[in-house]
């Protein structure tokens, strides 16, 4: 991540959390008070976010010192410490919450995509995110994926093209002609993925030069089938509805790969927290 990506996320939430101060802090802790505390994890996991939540100490306070002891995409288990912080007790109280808020929802992420990933060894399939993130947040949830051994799909709307069921759904013409003209009107370097709901569609997606077919909430079944059909002629994406339990299933019908739109739309936040010594 970019570190001014950082800094801009991480001083909105700040100013959004504390926009007149802490007060609670302010009239209950003495100015000159000093405090240390260590950032621990309360289940295992993969760990995400260690600069994000270095920033929303420091960008509270620069007089906070924090030390991160588990690098990005290192595992943990219970118990561990994964920062140490130190610093007037004020500040860092004032940063807590949001500096845990952004650390727990970003390791969770990198924990869930490695569980993806562990299930798929073996296979050619990788695990790829989506663009079903929290808005504003993007960034910070798609470099979570990455710790977690997953990849990134278009960043945005602008990087390629992927045209949908519901783009399809308003062509006017023939789906073939349709995709020929797009590809001509495209630089080179673009790439066009086309979704299809059914095999039925593939033939005419790959004459309209697609370079990545989607299979939409198919059956393992007809996977197996249209990774047969399509033999090479482009990549193979499997979507909707993934789960862990049949990712592997997916996986080994010989898909290149697979999205899976639950490592950053329905995460659970991992229970790390903050303890004060």
């Amino acid at each position: 991540m970019q570190h001014s990506e950082i800094e801009r996320v991480v001083a909105m939430a700040l100013a959004e959390d504390a926009p007149w101060g802490d007060i609670t802090s302010q009239v209950l802790v003495p100015a000159e008070a000093k405090a240390s505390a260590q950032l621990a994890a309360r289940e295992a996991g993969v760990m995400s976010g260690g600069a994000v939540f270095e920033a929303a100490m420091r960008l509270t306070d620069a007089s906070i010192a924090v030390m991160l002891l588990v690098e990005d995409g290192a595992a943990f288990t219970t118990g561990d410490v994964l920062a140490t912080v130190e610093g007037p007790a004020r500040s860092i109280l004032q940063a807590e919450r949001v500096a845990l808020n952004f650390v727990q929802r970003m390791t969770g992420i990198a924990t869930l995509t490695s569980k993806f990933v562990a299930e798929v060894a073996g296979t050619k399939a990788r695990i790829v995110d989506t663009r079903k993130t929290t808005p504003g947040l993007r960034a910070f949830e798609r470099y979570a994926v990455r710790c977690g051994g997953g990849r990134n799909h278009r960043y945005s709307l602008s990087d390629a093209v992927m045209a949908k069921d519901n783009h399809l759904a308003v062509l006017a013409g023939g789906l073939t002609e349709a995709l020929l003209a797009a590809r001509k009107a495209l630089p080179h370097t673009v790439h066009m993925e086309v979704e299809v709901d059914r095999l039925e569609q593939i033939e005419a997606v790959l004459a309209g030069g697609a370079d990545t077919v989607m299979l939409d909430n198919f059956s393992l079944e007809d996977m197996r089938t249209g990774v047969a059909q399509i033999a090479g002629r482009a990549l193979v994406e499997a979507s909707g509805g993934v789960k862990l339990e049949r990712v592997r299933a997916i996986a080994e019908t010989g898909v290149d790969l697979i999205s899976v739109g639950a490592l950053t739309h329905s995460v659970r936040a991992l229970d790390l927290g903050l303890d004060f010594a």
